[in-house]
């Protein structure tokens, strides 16, 4: 059997917005607003003191797709942030379990991420687990005072909400359905690929419930098969963009372009912390546009310019069997986002409705799931250089 996916290659993938014409034309201004309204109709009026900590404020300069917002090799419809992302998470579980504790845990998960997300992990050369962000996040929360003022009027200590891990319906491992991983794939399809209208991810997400997993754990089920496929089917699409040597590349090269700016003393470690991305992609952009091409120029700059000029410039990438002169080139295992839902089964002689692996009930989403774990890409992508 073919694999689903051999057929989805860059080109075909940035043109899947064919009905509605040029990128982004399916999307209106509002649409983060009116999706949020989707996973839950008001925010819950708690917490709305939470999202003004500058704890979370800092994240409306930080993309939730790791850099690519930056460089033409995309055509990101819009820009959706990690404070986004966060809002959507606790929306999410204040949906489903209506207990605050889960909820502010789900809203501050990644309050440690540093400008460009991920990159700051393939900087670290953990591209295939990428959790090496998450690592200062407890300590961050347990240290903020602005934020130990909202949690004491809520009745909620900071060890309640410091660690999302421990309640399952706001994060498990993959290949279960939690809210972190439910929530970031409707956006990224939409921005990645222009999947997604807010009627296919109304329908989908009403399906939804919580039932309990094989290990007795609560996780969100789909109710029907058929909302079950289509979102393993979006879930895979967008995992597999997410695999494909133009998003390594992508994540590579700014993260050595961010190691040389350090090395070039253009910007610090720290400032990833601070400074939004967009500020900091103004920076470099001023640098390189001033600086001297004469020979007096440091290696370090010049290196810093070579890779800036080749990520904010670049519109598409070789696929290659060996690594090419004069190109910047990647040959990584990253990490593989993919899907297996729960979906409800059958009532048995008790009445108890029970809960299956999509996988085991669905010979379209096995057909999906199996292609999506065994694509591989070319063993190298490569970008040519810039001048």
């Amino acid at each position: 059997m073919h694999n689903y996916f051999e057929h989805c290659d860059w080109n075909w993938i940035l043109h899947q917005d064919k009905e509605t014409g040029a990128a982004g034309s399916r999307y209106t201004k509002d649409i983060i607003t009116q999706y949020h309204s989707i996973l839950c109709p008001q925010i819950p009026e708690f917490l709305h003191k939470y999202l003004e900590l500058p704890l979370l404020t800092r994240l409306k300069g930080v993309g939730l797709l790791c850099g690519s917002d930056w460089t033409p090799l995309f055509c990101n419809r819009f820009m959706y942030t990690r404070f986004d992302h966060s809002l959507g998470v606790a929306l999410i579980i204040w949906h489903f379990t209506g207990d605050k504790a889960q909820t502010v845990a789900g809203l501050l998960h990644d309050v440690s991420t540093p400008a460009f997300s991920h990159v700051a992990d393939f900087m670290k050369g953990d591209a295939l687990t990428q959790s090496a962000t998450e690592e200062p996040n407890r300590l961050m929360i347990l240290a903020d005072k602005a934020l130990a003022e909202c949690l004491a009027s809520d009745g909620l200590s900071a060890e309640a909400v410091a660690d999302y891990h421990i309640y399952p319906v706001a994060d498990n491992e993959i290949p279960r359905l939690s809210a972190d991983r439910l929530e970031y794939m409707f956006p990224s399809g939409m921005v990645l690929e222009g999947s997604w209208s807010l009627d296919e991810i109304r329908c989908v997400y009403n399906d939804l419930t919580v039932a309990k997993n094989e290990d007795g754990a609560d996780e969100l089920c789909f109710s029907t098969v058929e909302a079950a496929e289509l979102y393993c089917r979006r879930f895979c699409m967008t995992g597999h963009v997410l695999q494909l040597n133009e998003d390594k590349l992508c994540l590579e090269l700014l993260a050595q372009t961010l190691l040389a700016a350090e090395k070039a003393g253009i910007i610090r470690a720290e400032d990833c912390m601070t400074m939004s991305e967009a500020d900091i992609m103004q920076k470099f952009r001023s640098v390189a546009e001033n600086a001297s091409a004469g020979n007096d120029t440091a290696p370090e700059l010049k290196t810093f310019i070579r890779l800036y000029r080749t990520f904010s410039s670049m519109k598409s990438i070789k696929h290659t069997d060996k690594a090419l002169p004069d190109h910047f080139c990647v040959n990584l295992a990253v990490k593989k986002r993919w899907i297996n839902p729960l979906v409800l089964s059958h009532m048995d002689k008790d009445g108890k409705i029970t809960a299956e692996r999509l996988y085991k009930v669905s010979e379209k989403a096995r057909h999906i799931i199996d292609s999506f774990c065994t694509y591989e890409d070319t063993a190298w992508g490569c970008a040519e250089y810039a001048d």
